[in-house]
């Protein structure tokens, strides 16, 4: 139980330290400003300084594709259009339950504008119970609960592409709404049979997925265990782009800093950005770190009016190197309510009429959805497993248990303890 008497004491030392980073915060957001606008005026030769470097550089710096004073008003969005969203959620394994298992819960939304047709809310769920699913990833010396949350990022890019690929089934007829042309685009999910159809979707369609398209956390992983998730997720990927369906990761308050960081080649004070020779230890104070810790949303706010893009970046992270043809792309929108980082696969930023088509749909669904895609939203509610689904789940387990003749059911003395207080 939290003491708020003794935690108000503490109030007034966090508030001048707020007040003290916010003044520092404005110190650093003018330094980079300023070398903003140097970048600006040299932006190829510190690209071509970038690329000549490029294996002595130590921290992460995005490459811009277009002018860094680059600012596009993203254009408005067709009346008729569609938005499909996933995200998942999860139970995790515990050994004080009545069984050591684990559930993953993928909420899936398809949301039709101007068609006069029903939407799609809901999810699908999946236990795990197997040894191969709990104990598999041990071998790697990955725990559970973390080969839990790769699997559950794969599972959400399959569910999204068997979405699109029922979309894009569709083809130019089942317009109207409800009846049978319904009923056959319900009956798709979520059988993984469905074949990949040819033909582009008439109706202008977005998948969005909650975070980032990169996913860094692979790189450390062992080939074996990465070769489990990558391959499934890019594969879930052309899938969407067989059926011209533009792939989009949304990131509201975005903490990344490669933008910021290609600024730091403009103030490395030696004579070439060769950091493994003069700054080998990056986690020590370095020359080039004057803008730490700024971050891209924050410099961006002062360059972007709302509904405008900043320039396309090529990310540079070296998990991209095993993405093949489908590297990851990313640009700065000021939605109205903040800055957001908007990722998507190259085969979408190379195609201008469906990245700026795929841009307006992000916007209107940020816009209905007051300041959060409403799409993104709805997929997360549909996912979410709260307090009393995850009761009914473990009451629907021991039910089972029970009925299959397994004695002694129940949750440890620790775990139900700890549910309730008796003083």
């Amino acid at each position: 139980m939290l003491d708020l008497t003794k935690l108000a004491r503490q109030m007034q030392g966090l508030s001048q330290h707020l007040s003290q980073e916010a003044a520092a915060s404005r110190q650093r957001l003018e330094l980079a400003q300023q070398h903003f606008q140097k970048a600006i005026e040299c932006q190829n030769e510190v690209i071509a300084l970038q690329e000549k470097w490029r294996d002595r550089i130590l921290f992460a710096s995005a490459t811009p594709l277009e002018p860094l004073n680059t600012c596009i008003d993203i254009p408005i969005p067709p009346k008729v259009h569609t938005v499909i969203a996933t995200d998942g959620s999860q139970i995790a394994p515990n050994h004080h339950e009545i069984a050591y298992c684990y559930l993953l819960n993928i909420g899936r939304v398809v949301l039709h504008y101007g068609q006069n047709r029903y939407p799609i809310m809901d999810s699908l769920p999946e236990v795990f119970y197997r040894p191969e699913d709990l104990y598999m990833s041990r071998q790697w010396g990955i725990k559970t609960e973390d080969w839990m949350s790769y699997r559950r990022t794969a599972s959400e890019a399959t569910v999204l592409a068997e979405l699109a690929k029922g979309l894009g089934s569709r083809g130019a007829g089942g317009r109207g709404a409800g009846g049978a042309g319904e009923e056959k685009f319900n009956s798709q999910f979520p059988s993984p049979q469905s074949p990949v159809p040819s033909t582009q979707s008439p109706i202008p369609t977005l998948a969005m997925v909650d975070g980032s398209l990169i996913y860094w956390f692979l790189e450390q992983l062992p080939t074996d265990a990465r070769d489990r998730i990558l391959p499934v997720i890019l594969e879930a990927w052309q899938q969407m782009r067989d059926v011209q369906i533009p792939l989009m990761g949304y990131l509201s308050a975005s903490r990344n800093v490669e933008g910021v960081n290609f600024l730091r080649l403009l103030a490395c004070p030696h004579p070439a950005p060769d950091c493994v020779s003069y700054c080998p230890n990056q986690l020590e104070k370095v020359p080039c770190k004057v803008f730490e810790p700024l971050r891209d949303t924050a410099l961006w706010t002062t360059q972007l009016k709302p509904g405008q893009r900043g320039p396309m970046w090529r990310s540079n992270n070296r998990i991209l190197e095993m993405y093949g043809d489908q590297t990851i792309y990313f640009c700065y929108v000021h939605v109205g309510t903040e800055i957001a980082r908007i990722e998507i696969p190259s085969w979408v930023a190379e195609n201008t009429d469906m990245l700026n088509q795929a841009l307006g749909l992000m916007l209107a669904q940020v816009q209905k959805g007051y300041g959060y895609p409403v799409a993104i939203a709805e997929a997360h509610n549909q996912a979410v497993v709260r307090g009393g689904d995850r009761s009914r789940f473990f009451a629907l387990l021991e039910k089972q248990m029970i009925k299959a003749g397994l004695k002694n059911v129940g949750t440890s003395y620790k775990e139900a303890r700890k549910r309730g207080s008796i003083a």
